[in-house]
């Protein structure tokens, strides 16, 4: 196993006291600026966890056969993930309905509301705006997440293929695909007439449900088995996707996500999910 600690506030004083808690005869090693590891046999290590939240620090235990070259596909959640936005809660702010949105949102990302119901809530609130609109937030509030340019280059460099699949909409999810060079993208559709939102949603919702099966989708179409994937979101919609694959990575995420998956990401960049499978 490896002990992977990570994040900008980590010091030596923050490696010498988690090296005096768990013990052993090895010392950390560095393997990126803010980013270290340590060999170990321990199989639980709740103290050093505990006490790397306290300090701002993700720590993960992680299986030393989990190696960048051992996987062959990535799926990953778009809003909140991949890139810096809600895109929906961004849309709304253009109709000055940012907050009635937003708490729909953030009600279906805790787990608390259905997540189809909660589209369909939100996209029926855009009635009537201009579908330019939509571009324009791409334009102006559009970021990719901080490290998700350098994660998909790693997965690249190790011929793991990379897919966004998105409760949110085709133009951001293609615009994202583009972006970061992805090889997937998978996402909801505005009905649009005459150049407006009509406050529907074309065919079926990308559910948590449709999240998951397309993870099957293409990792069977690939020949790769299931140790090979990687998922990686931050809401209640991910779990599924997460729990299909054999990693699942939580992402600045909601407490119930963070929960279920097998590594957390609270205090670093995408860029972090590197430093878990590299020693």
């Amino acid at each position: 196993m490896r002990l992977v600690l990570q994040g900008r506030a980590i010091t030596v004083a923050h490696l010498t006291h988690i090296h005096r808690i768990i013990g052993g005869n090895t010392q950390f090693m560095q393997i990126a600026k803010h980013a270290y590891y340590l060999p170990t046999n321990l199989t639980d290590v709740t103290a050093a966890k505990i006490f790397c939240a306290e300090q701002k620090i993700d720590c993960a235990l992680v299986p030393d056969a989990q190696r960048l070259n051992h996987f062959g596909l990535c799926l990953m959640d778009m809003d909140s993930t991949l890139i810096n936005i809600e895109c929906i809660d961004e849309i709304a702010d253009m109709m000055n309905l940012k907050p009635q949105i937003s708490a729909i949102t953030e009600a279906a990302m805790r787990g608390e509301m259905d997540f189809a119901q909660s589209l369909k809530a939100r996209v029926v609130l855009l009635k009537g705006l201009p579908e330019t609109t939509l571009q324009q937030v791409i334009d102006e509030r559009l970021q990719a997440n901080p490290g998700a340019v350098e994660w998909v280059a790693a997965c690249k460099a190790n011929n793991i293929k990379t897919m966004v699949v998105s409760g949110g909409f085709t133009l951001f999810a293609n615009h994202v695909k583009t972006l970061l060079g992805l090889d997937y993208a998978v996402a909801n559709s505005f009905e649009v007439i005459d150049g407006k939102l009509t406050g529907h949603v074309l065919g079926d919702i990308v559910d948590a449900e449709r999240k998951a099966q397309e993870l099957v989708k293409i990792r069977d179409s690939l020949g790769l088995n299931a140790s090979q994937t990687i998922a990686i979101g931050d809401g209640a919609n991910d779990l599924k996707m997460m729990s299909v694959a054999t990693v699942g990575i939580a992402y600045h995420a909601k407490p119930v996500v963070q929960q279920q998956a097998t590594y957390a990401l609270n205090f670093s960049g995408l860029d972090g999910a590197i430093n878990l499978f590299t020693a």
